[in-house]
Formats: C-alpha cells, structure tokens, sequence
C-alpha cells in the first residue's frame, strides 16, 4: 500500500557515489519537487560513479553534478539529520550510521537492501547491467512506498 510522500527524505548508502545518488535523482523526477531530498554516504572517499551517471541518464534523471558528501559533512554544511522525515538507507553500513545518529531524535530510519553493483560484470555491458538491476531495485521500492511516477514531476 502506497503512503503519502513525506516533506524530507535522506538517503545513504556507503560512499554516496552509486546507489543514494541514484535514489535521490530518481526521488526528485519521479515526484517533483514538492519532498525534500538529499543523499549521503558513511564516507566520502569516491565521486560520483560514471556508470550510476550512465544508467540514469537512460530515464533522464541527471546525475553529473552530483557531489558526494559523507554524513559528517553534511551536518557541517548545515542540513540537520532531525529535519528529515526518513531516513532510507542502502547498505547495512548505512543504516548502522543512520540508527546510530538517529537514536536521540523522532526520525524513522527504513533499510532498504539495494544491490551494490560495483565490481560486478566483466564487460562494460555486463556492468551496465547490473547497474540498471540496482535502478531497477531502487524504482520498484519507490513505487512500492509512494506510487507511480507523478506525470509533471
């Protein structure tokens, strides 16, 4: 059953170079504007992943611009984890640090196990393909928590 979509949503995966990047591109055009959304990672060691760039752009979600950010970052640039609505983590890691920060504040943390597609495929298409079955993944559990995809967004 689908729930109406919350004012601010947070999604962290480990590195905020594949997957929470891809969720929230995805997030913002599949449902405009009108929610709150960010991603982060435990860590910020990496860019954005050329490959997450590659298979988003196939829906015409924009990723290039993306700068990764690591949760301690993000507090210092000023977005406060109490001010999300949900937290959605992508990794166990992810959601460790979610429920660790999260642990003094009324904000609901829900994982959701993404496949991590780096590393995965020997072949460009064949990593292309594992790529697209993490979109897909993250798709499918938009959909499932808040609807088809808003036609103006």
């Amino acid at each position: 059953m689908t729930r109406p979509l919350p004012q601010s949503v947070l999604f962290c995966c480990d590195h905020n170079a594949v997957r929470s990047p891809m969720a929230e591109g995805i997030m913002k055009k599949f449902y405009g504007t009108g929610t709150y959304v960010q991603s982060v990672g435990v860590k910020n060691d990496m860019e954005i992943d050329g490959f997450s760039i590659a298979v988003c752009q196939e829906l015409d979600v924009e990723l290039s611009r993306h700068r990764s950010r690591s949760f301690d970052e993000m507090e210092q640039w000023g977005d406060d984890l109490s001010s999300f609505d949900l937290v959605v983590a992508l990794s166990p890691a992810s959601q460790r640090r979610a429920l660790e920060l999260t642990r003094f504040y009324h904000v609901e943390v829900e994982y959701w196990p993404i496949l991590d597609p780096t590393g995965l495929g020997e072949t460009r298409s064949a990593k292309l393909d594992s790529y697209r079955a993490a979109r897909d993944q993250i798709i499918t559990r938009l959909t499932e928590r808040w609807g088809a995809a808003q036609k103006d967004s």
